[in-house]
């Protein structure tokens, strides 16, 4: 794996791409996330951590529109998308934003070629030349490492690994400045692991992208990600710069995690 070092994140001078202020979302009595607070800056990635219902999945899904939040503001290159109309929403979703799944099956059409997939995303934008839209998929499916060869191929004949690959080209392809990713790694191998890490990172850094990465692995923040949230039963527990938080956490849940990963 490419170990070089990440890239610095960006100073406070620059615009904010993306400000959360007080993000709260309730299933009843139950916590989702409470009170969440965070600025974004362009060509960022944050990482968000925390156990399994530690509330990282509903503050992602409530920042990317998927779920509408009980209270809150999600402002987006000063536009708060908590009050949008949906079929702007949609448009943005379609242009500056991503989504990246952790089962790729749920970011993909199944029934479609490699190629087709990719394509409906430049078509969604405005795209209608069938050569331009099939040379872009081309390149991209090489960029994200599936041969050139494959492009009519289903992605049922792809391995999860691949599946994955083409995902992220499916999302990246209309060049968005913000993309949200939930737990892009899980439930592939380690060397499978590994080898889309390093993927991710070089295109991040390539494209300059904004990025909200959700996941449990604390070895994935800190490779990826600039700065680091920790989430408990719905709140943020600690946060700062990601190297700093996990080589000297503070909060005893931030501990009791870094921990836990230094015993295996």
């Amino acid at each position: 794996m490419n170990l070089a070092a990440k890239p610095v994140a960006h100073v406070a001078a620059e615009p904010v791409l993306l400000s959360v202020e007080g993000l709260s979302k309730h299933y009843g009595a139950r916590i989702g996330c409470a009170d969440v607070s965070f600025d974004l800056y362009p060509g960022e990635v944050l990482g968000i951590v925390g156990e399994s219902g530690s509330g990282k999945s509903t503050l992602l899904s409530c920042l990317a529109g998927h779920l509408r939040a009980d209270s809150g503001r999600v402002v987006y290159a000063g536009r708060d998308t908590c009050v949008m109309a949906e079929s702007e929403r949609r448009r943005l979703a379609r242009t500056d934003w991503a989504y990246v799944h952790q089962n790729p099956r749920d970011g993909l059409r199944m029934g479609v070629s490699a190629g087709g997939n990719v394509g409906e995303r430049l078509m969604a934008v405005g795209a209608r030349h069938y050569g331009n839209i099939r040379a872009r998929a081309t390149d991209w499916l090489t960029r994200v490492e599936i041969a050139a060869d494959r492009i009519d191929d289903r992605p049922t004949a792809f391995s999860g690994g691949m599946q994955q690959r083409l995902q992220i080209a499916r999302n990246l392809v209309t060049s968005p400045r913000l993309v949200f990713m939930d737990e892009p790694t899980g439930g592939l191998d380690v060397s499978v692991q590994a080898r889309l890490l390093d993927l991710l990172r070089g295109l991040v850094r390539d494209l300059d992208l904004s990025v909200v990465i959700v996941t449990h692995d604390l070895a994935v923040v800190r490779l990826l990600a600039d700065r680091l949230m920790v989430m408990k039963g719905g709140y943020v527990v600690e946060q700062g710069l990601t190297d700093q938080v996990l080589d000297d956490p503070q909060h005893a849940y931030t501990q009791l995690l870094v921990s836990s990963v230094l015993q295996v």
